[in-house]
């Protein structure tokens, strides 16, 4: 029975582990998170993946004051996030833009990630209120296209 458990636990951890192998669960994984409980814990597991991030802690901290700001105060109340667009440069770099909607306005969060060898770490994060920005570019793109 106790050997039993053991390997549950083993491959229950592992289940865990090897379940946010994708841009898409990562960012999947941050909202969650960001809603349940808030932008701090949300921004610590996004950074989490990439150990070279850690080394500007002044920059992680202001954006994590920044990102509590998105408060029902400020932009109301916060409704879930649905994907804008997604890039990517070749089979190691991916850039994908999310509309978070609130109460009073969308904000655009922006997540890169990439894949040194067989991981994919967080590259870049951001956020703002230029939604419309997005659209542009997104018509751009597509008239370019006809």
């Amino acid at each position: 029975m106790k050997t039993y458990l053991s390997a549950l636990l083993f491959l229950t951890s592992m289940t865990f582990a090897f379940a946010q192998n994708t841009p898409q669960e990562l960012t999947d994984v941050f909202f969650n998170t960001f809603q349940k409980e808030g932008a701090s814990k949300a921004l610590d597991e996004l950074y989490s993946s990439n150990s070279w991030i850690s080394r500007n802690a002044d920059a992680i901290t202001n954006l994590k004051s920044q990102m509590e700001g998105l408060n029902i105060d400020y932009v109301g109340e916060y409704y879930g996030y649905e994907k804008i667009n997604s890039k990517s440069l070749g089979s190691s770099f991916v850039h994908l833009s999310y509309m978070a909607k609130y109460d009073r306005q969308p904000i655009r969060f922006v997540f890169q990630f990439y894949k040194p060898k067989d991981k994919w770490v967080i590259y870049s994060f951001s956020f703002d209120t230029n939604i419309s920005e997005e659209l542009a570019e997104s018509a751009k793109i597509y008239y370019q296209n006809l």
